[in-house]
C-alpha cells in the first residue's frame, strides 16, 4: 500500500475508532473522499483495507456501512488477543531492530504525554503507531495478519467507554511491555503483554 493510501487509511480508521463515523452509519465514497482529504485511488485502497478488517461493510445496491458493534464483540476480541498478543510481544522483543526499539521508545513517551494531558484520541494515535511498529518488527506474518483487525476493533470498543483513568491504567501496562521489548526481554514482554490484555479484558 502506498504512503498516500496508508495516510487515507489512518484518517478514516481514526474517524471510525473515535466514533465520529458512528457504527451502522451509511456513507458514500464521496463522503469518505472528503473526510480523508486524499485522492480517489488512495481512498479506495483504504476502503478495501477497512473492509478487510471488518470496519466497513460493502453492501451491494446500498453502499458502504460502518460496521456495527455487537454485544459479544469485546469478549470475543479479548479471548483471541489474550492468546496471540503475548506471542507477538515475545517475538518482537527477540527480533526487533535497533530502529524499531527506538520507535517503540518514542511511542512510550507519546503515550505517557497523552496520559499526563488526558488526551484520549492522542493515546489512540500512539497505540495505533505502536501496533504498526510491532507488526513491522514481528517475523511471523500470519500472526500479524490475524492481530491487525482485532487491534483496530478493540480500539473502537475501548473508546466507546474510555475515561482518563482507564487510559492511565492502560498506559502504565503498555509502558511495561515497551520497556521489556526495548530491553530484548522476550519473557518479560510476553508476561507484561498478558497483564495488559487481562486489564483490558476486565475493564
Amino acid at each position: 500500500m502506498s504512503s498516500q493510501s496508508h495516510l487515507a487509511y489512518l484518517a478514516l480508521e481514526r474517524l471510525i475508532v473515535t466514533l465520529k463515523l458512528k457504527p451502522g452509519t451509511l456513507v458514500t465514497e464521496r463522503q469518505l473522499l472528503e473526510l480523508a482529504n486524499h485522492g480517489r485511488t488512495p481512498v479506495r485502497e483504504a476502503i478495501q483495507k477497512l473492509a478487510w478488517q471488518g470496519l466497513i461493510e460493502v453492501r451491494p445496491r446500498v453502499g458502504l456501512q460502518i460496521s456495527t458493534i455487537r454485544p459479544d464483540d469485546r469478549m470475543h476480541l479479548m479471548q483471541t488477543r489474550q492468546r496471540l498478543e503475548p506471542l507477538a510481544a515475545a517475538l518482537v522483543a527477540e527480533h526487533a531492530s535497533a530502529g524499531a526499539r527506538h520507535e517503540i521508545s518514542d511511542c512510550r513517551q507519546q503515550m505517557a504525554d497523552c496520559a499526563g494531558h488526558g488526551d484520549l484520541e492522542g493515546f489512540l494515535v500512539a497505540d495505533k503507531r505502536f501496533d504498526e511498529v510491532m507488526e513491522a518488527a514481528c517475523p511471523n506474518r500470519f500472526l500479524t495478519a490475524a492481530l491487525a483487525p482485532l487491534q483496530t476493533h478493540a480500539r473502537r470498543i475501548w473508546f466507546a467507554s474510555a475515561s482518563p483513568e482507564k487510559m492511565k491504567g492502560s498506559v502504565e501496562r503498555h509502558v511495561k511491555v515497551m520497556r521489556a521489548i526495548e530491553a530484548a526481554d522476550s519473557v518479560g514482554a510476553a508476561a507484561s503483554m498478558s497483564q495488559l490484555m487481562d486489564y483490558l479484558a476486565d475493564g
